[in-house]
């Protein structure tokens, strides 16, 4: 049976934790992070929180990524420390939710852009409608088409070959940094509207926002984060992991916090706190305001770059996860298809490109997406107490890198999830309680996997 080839190098790793972290969440989430918490230093505090945070995480996932180089991440660390019913449940979450709708809306969110600059491609323009009084009512426009087309390319891409579609996404994510870069410098040096005055009042005076309006922001700033760990789902086809995974990890979230703060700064002085509040296009309103009502059509082609290029990195990894749930018999069994000549999880790589592209003709996903987000915080806590469990459990693997700061930064980065989750429990009990059963409505299916593992391997099935 074919096996999945170690083509990645530290450039290629580094690049894809930068380009599946940086898309079209960090134009969007600062307004509504600025509702939660109106303050320019909150703002920032809480984007260097993030980034603080995915740096402890990275450093957790870095020293079980070297001893389990295998693909699938985080769903690899959980089985081994808690086992396979709770490392099903992250991989049935993240095929079906997280990855796929996050697949989708990342399609539909570059078709948005596209469609600001080719009016043809919008979504005003209908192809198909069903008959007034209809239920459920059905439209095809052609966003959607657009949306479905771009997972098809960048899925072929990634379907020859993990080099190509590595060597594909690093261009991608080098003009996406440049653009971001530039957007920054000449805001904060030509830009119309920059004005230190915009920083006022930078912290409260008094009393400072509830701790639930933080765990709220906090939500947000780690669904922009969110994507870090993708070396770590890809893991397998590192070459030389030991050293390469630790280092893409640490340069790559190190890279995006200063980034993502930088974007923040240009943000905070180029708009006053009361017109940032609750502004959902919040990188589009600034470059309007930088550089004149001309520039949306710059910055609508620069947006559409950043979504496609993390689009490329997501589809790159996220099949990794639903390979190694299929090669434990835990998922379809054709998803541990390795391609003979192209050395990649094929099967894997088309399931995920059919189901995101179904649900881009379905409305409401999104909002899946928000719900399952708070309780998948769960299991970034979950992968921490891995780490724990297997210093204790498992004392006799060689450990080539250890996380730093253990056990007390580990230990924090689990409160600190947990206490997330609390804060989002309290604020948004709904959504929270609704992610939860999507989530736990993989169990029925683990049983029904386990069940068929038993009959086809009847003396293995204890394993």
């Amino acid at each position: 049976m074919a096996e999945l080839a170690r083509k990645l190098r530290m450039a290629d790793a580094v690049f894809l934790v930068i380009g599946s972290v940086y898309g079209s969440g960090i134009f969007l989430t600062s307004g509504i992070i600025a509702a939660e918490l109106p303050f320019p230093g909150c703002i920032w505090m809480i984007w260097i929180g993030g980034g603080l945070m995915a740096l402890i995480g990275s450093q957790i996932y870095a020293e079980l990524g070297t001893i389990f180089p295998e693909s699938g991440g985080p769903y690899i660390y959980i089985r081994e420390a808690m086992g396979r019913p709770a490392a099903f449940l992250y991989g049935w979450s993240f095929f079906w939710i997280i990855g796929g709708g996050g697949i989708a809306a990342l399609a539909m969110g570059f078709s948005e852009y596209l469609g600001a600059v080719v009016p043809g491609l919008a979504s005003t323009t209908i192809l198909l409608k069903s008959h007034p009084g209809f239920i459920p009512e059905i439209q095809l426009n052609m966003t959607q088409v657009v949306a479905v087309g771009i997972i098809s390319i960048l899925s072929i891409i990634n379907y020859i070959g993990v080099i190509f579609g590595v060597r594909f996404q690093n261009w991608t994510t080098a003009i996406r940094l440049i653009g971001l870069m530039a957007f920054a410098v000449l805001g904060l040096t030509i830009g119309r509207t920059v004005n230190l005055q915009n920083l006022n009042p930078f912290l409260p005076s008094g009393a400072w926002p509830a701790w639930t309006h933080f765990g709220a922001a906090f939500l947000a700033v780690i669904w922009t984060y969110d994507g870090w760990y993708a070396v770590n789902c890809a893991a397998e086809e590192v070459k030389d992991p030991q050293r390469t995974i630790p280092r893409a990890l640490l340069r790559g979230v190190i890279l995006v916090t200063l980034l993502y703060l930088l974007a923040n700064i240009v943000y905070s002085m180029a708009l006053p706190i009361d017109r940032m509040k609750g502004v959902v296009a919040i990188g589009f309103t600034a470059s309007k305001e930088l550089f004149g009502p001309n520039s949306a059509v710059a910055f609508s082609v620069f947006a559409a770059a950043a979504v496609f290029g993390c689009l490329s990195a997501n589809i790159l990894y996220c099949p990794r996860v639903a390979f190694a749930m299929a090669r434990d018999g835990l998922f379809f069994r054709g998803m541990a298809y390795v391609h003979p000549r192209f050395k990649v999880p094929t099967k894997a790589i088309l399931a995920q490109a059919f189901w995101s592209s179904l649900l881009c003709f379905v409305g409401g996903y999104q909002s899946l997406i928000e719900y399952v987000s708070a309780a998948l915080i769960l299991f970034f806590a979950a992968t921490g107490v891995s780490l724990f469990i297997l210093r204790r459990k498992r004392p006799d693997i060689i450990r080539t890198y250890r996380a730093w700061g253990y056990p007390l930064l580990p230990a924090m980065y689990i409160l600190l999830n947990l206490g997330i989750f609390a804060a989002v429990i309290f604020s948004r009990p709904v959504q929270s309680l609704a992610g939860l059963g999507l989530i736990l409505t993989g169990l029925p299916a683990y049983f029904f996997w386990r069940k068929k593992k038993k009959q086809a391997n009847p003396s293995g099935a204890h394993k």
